[in-house]
């Protein structure tokens, strides 16, 4: 079944110490990759509640004030050129209380905290790359 109009999904960046949490994904379209802990909005949310709701299902930290830092136009195709998935994904960077450890579940089989050089060897989705890289070149805050 092709989609020709994208699907609401939010993910969410937390960094402690100059290092991001990441899960790896169970489930296609990203499943073996690592991510920012995320995934599809329901109905009647807002983008920011499914990030804040999605984290905290895969992660079990509870975070807040999500500020919406990306966006992304994510369309995966067959060879034929058939729409096979189709998302607008809001990427928000949110805050946590810094003792919480985070508990891989629901979609994601583990979670870790990653530096930039890190996520750059492992097997992540494009925009992920990019957002860390993009926060890696914020300059310092004083």
């Amino acid at each position: 079944m092709s989609e020709s109009f994208p699907r609401p999904a939010s993910s969410a960046i937390l960094e402690r110490d100059g290092r991001f949490l990441l899960i790896r994904r169970i489930n296609p379209p990203s499943a073996d990759l690592f991510a920012f802990p995320g995934g599809r909005g329901e109905p009647g949310e807002t983008a920011a509640e499914t990030a804040v709701r999605e984290f905290f299902e895969e992660t079990g930290i509870p975070v807040t004030d999500p500020e919406l830092f990306a966006t992304y136009d994510l369309k995966t195709e067959s060879h034929d050129g058939a729409v096979l998935s189709h998302f607008f994904l809001s990427v928000f960077l949110v805050k946590a209380d810094a003792t919480t450890q985070a508990l891989a579940a629901d979609d994601a089989a583990d979670a870790g905290w990653y530096t930039v050089d890190e996520i750059r060897t492992l097997p992540v989705p494009p925009s992920v790359l990019d957002c860390v890289e993009r926060l890696a070149a914020r300059p310092a805050k004083g």
